[in-house]
């Protein structure tokens, strides 16, 4: 049996530890966008296979902080070896050849089979409606189609992607042919049978033949959004509130750590703020980085100025300047 398993919080990660007890467990600390992890990723996976007795639990870094700073990781992949809660090794990037030969030397091959994996608690499901709000509402123009712009999956999106291009129209898409549970819901939830489906602000406007008519109208291009450029985009976010968190998930969802905690602080300094979900837009999370010159998320801005990430807020916090900071 293959015996990885995702932590997403302390909490699972030492219900991991605890119930492994005295087997080895493997705690691999990565990130989605490091080619060497993707390399490792598969590596573990191997190993699993080949020593079902060790478990080996992924722990993305920047999610999972605290775990992060337990262990000292400050760059992925990083590999710690751990037996009775306690750590006994560790291996430090990409190095496949030493990870699968200390792998094999602190696994005990003659231990009793290990404990079942313990079930741990799943969120609750997202409402369907709620998801297709969420959905319908994440751009000023969202198209729902088959397939993405650059490999429509249909004629009839194609045609669509094409008329909006054309127009330079500023717009995001769901492949719905990716989750037959939006593809269907939407149908009943807007009461319209088929795809392409545009929406604006929230509303639906219909499918291509409602496109194509403002189009022939000339209507198209005083009704929905023009794309920016990359900059003008990145400067309307960053004042589109006297106080911008830039950050993974929602305040109510977040989705790291260090979004979890900054958003933690500036609740309890009484601040309100608006929030960009960076994982929702790739050409914002990458873009903003070479903006402000800031690598990493979240970033905190106010009055369209960059204040910083989570140790410097952090650090203003405990000095007692952030408020006055923020609202001077």
């Amino acid at each position: 049996m293959t015996r990885v398993v995702d932590a997403n919080s302390t909490v699972e990660f030492d219900e991991l530890a605890e119930k492994h007890g005295s087997g080895l467990l493997l705690a691999y600390f990565w990130t989605t966008w490091s080619d060497q992890c993707q390399q490792m990723t598969q590596v573990v996976e191997e190993l699993s296979k080949e020593l079902p007795q060790v478990l080996c639990v992924k722990v993305e870094a920047e999610s999972v902080p605290e775990i992060s700073l337990r262990y000292e990781v400050t760059a992925v992949p990083t590999f710690i070896f751990i037996k009775n809660k306690q750590k006994i090794h560790r291996v430090d990037g990409a190095k496949a050849a030493e990870l699968t030969k200390k792998v094999r030397h602190h696994a005990d091959m003659n231990a009793s089979p290990p404990p079942p994996l313990p079930v741990l608690n799943d969120k609750p499901k997202e409402d369907l409606n709620t998801r297709l709000k969420n959905l319908i509402s994440s751009s000023s123009c969202m198209l729902f189609m088959k397939g993405t712009p650059t490999e429509p999956k249909c004629g009839f999106s194609r045609q669509i992607v094409e008329i909006l291009n054309k127009r330079n129209i500023d717009y995001a898409t769901f492949d719905i042919l990716e989750d037959n549970e939006v593809r269907q819901g939407l149908k009943k939830y807007s009461d319209w049978p088929t795809y392409p489906q545009l929406y604006h602000d929230g509303e639906l406007m219909g499918g291509l033949d409602i496109v194509k008519e403002m189009d022939e109208a000339g209507e198209i291009e005083s009704t929905l959004p023009i794309k920016q450029s990359l900059d003008e985009r990145l400067k309307s976010l960053i004042n589109k509130a006297p106080v911008m968190l830039f950050m993974k998930g929602s305040p109510d969802e977040p989705r790291c750590g260090f979004s979890r905690t900054i958003c933690g602080i500036l609740k309890d300094e009484g601040i309100k703020f608006h929030s960009f979900d960076i994982l929702e837009d790739n050409e914002v999370r990458q873009g903003l980085k070479k903006f402000s010159n800031w690598p990493t998320y979240p970033q905190l801005y106010s009055k369209g100025e960059l204040i910083g990430g989570l140790d410097i807020v952090k650090e203003l916090q405990e000095s007692g300047e952030l408020k006055e900071m923020i609202e001077d």
